[in-house]
């Protein structure tokens, strides 16, 4: 029930009215049944504006500490959080990328649908980065289609150092499903799920119109140049030790 008040009440109008959202290809995403969702990552309001334009409900993985903050504004983010469809990943310990894995796992045994962000993290520049692993592992082990989703000029609502949002025009993109069977039962292969992630890497670069760089986002983000544990959560070539 919050999730549809957030949905239409609480957020949706003012969502509408700052970005006039529009969505095409919508019936690319399945009626019913579980399916991964696969999106481009521009700014935080992707996770709001790709559950405002579709019909489903989309489960998203976020990390615990949104979860976790203390006080009566904690509490808040916490309500507000899981009431918009987040759930919440302990990205900490070398299990990391297991516990996401589990998380995700849960929403498609359930017959839901689950976007993931391969790319890890937020693009810092407005190019397209390297896709990390995690979810063509994913998507081998349960077998699921992988929807591509391109979300356009969700950076330009507010990019940084701006304080106020800016008016503009949101764009999601929805592309025909992606089927990896022909890769059944080849989980665990890094060279198969390097392949499958590349494939996903590719049709969202030529949705998107994107430039695409061959390195993860996250490099960008450390000053010697390795990926933290929470960096690491939903793959890479290497596991998380």
């Amino acid at each position: 029930m919050f999730y549809y008040l957030i949905k239409y009440v609480i957020m949706g109008p003012a969502l509408r009215l700052m970005g006039r959202p529009r969505i095409e290809g919508h019936d690319n995403i399945p009626a019913d049944g579980s399916a991964l969702i696969a999106s481009n990552h521009l700014a935080v309001v992707d996770s709001f504006y790709l559950p405002l334009m579709a019909r489903r409900r989309i489960y998203f993985l976020a990390k615990a500490e949104y979860f976790t903050s203390p006080g009566i504004k904690g509490r808040l983010k916490k309500w507000f959080f899981s009431a918009s469809g987040q759930i919440p990943v302990d990205r900490s310990g070398g299990s990391a990328a297991e516990g996401a894995l589990a998380a995700g796992k849960r929403v498609l045994d359930d017959g839901g649908l689950l976007c993931l962000y391969p790319e890890g993290t937020r693009s810092p520049d407005g190019r397209l980065y390297k896709g990390k692993t995690g979810l063509a592992r994913m998507a081998l082990e349960t077998g699921n289609l992988v929807v591509p989703v391109a979300m356009v000029g969700t950076d330009r609502i507010n990019p940084p150092g701006t304080v106020l949002p800016r008016p503009t025009r949101i764009t999601v993109k929805v592309g025909e499903p992606l089927d990896f069977s022909r890769y059944a039962g080849m989980a665990g292969n890094r060279f198969i799920e390097r392949a499958v992630t590349d494939e996903i890497m590719y049709t969202l670069m030529k949705m998107t119109g994107q430039q695409y760089v061959d390195i993860y986002a996250a490099k960008l983000k450390n000053d010697d140049g390795t990926y933290t544990k929470a960096e690491e959560i939903m793959g890479g070539d290497e596991p998380a030790a």
